[in-house]
């Protein structure tokens, strides 16, 4: 893990943009195989996804590691 950010890299984002963003590069498929939780395999939708992210948070968690991985390196923080 990198540490010369002591700044959280998801402040200020919103777990619905970070959905969005995974199923629009992963689709849900991918991230299924990635997080494999139930609301991305049966009849995934962002809103379904979020309520089940918003009471789950290891799976949120995973959500969100998933999306730093993925977008680390487009986003202005990580120099």
């Amino acid at each position: 893990m990198h540490h010369e950010q002591p700044n959280n890299p998801l402040h200020g984002v919103k777990l619905q943009t970070i959905v969005e963003q995974l199923e629009q590069h992963y689709g849900w498929d991918g991230l299924a195989e990635r997080v494999p939780v139930n609301c991305f395999r049966n009849d995934p939708s962002v809103k379904s996804s979020l309520k089940f992210l918003r009471k789950t948070p290891w799976a949120r968690e995973k959500v969100e590691s998933l999306y730093v991985a993925t977008f680390s390196d487009r986003n202005p923080w990580h120099k």
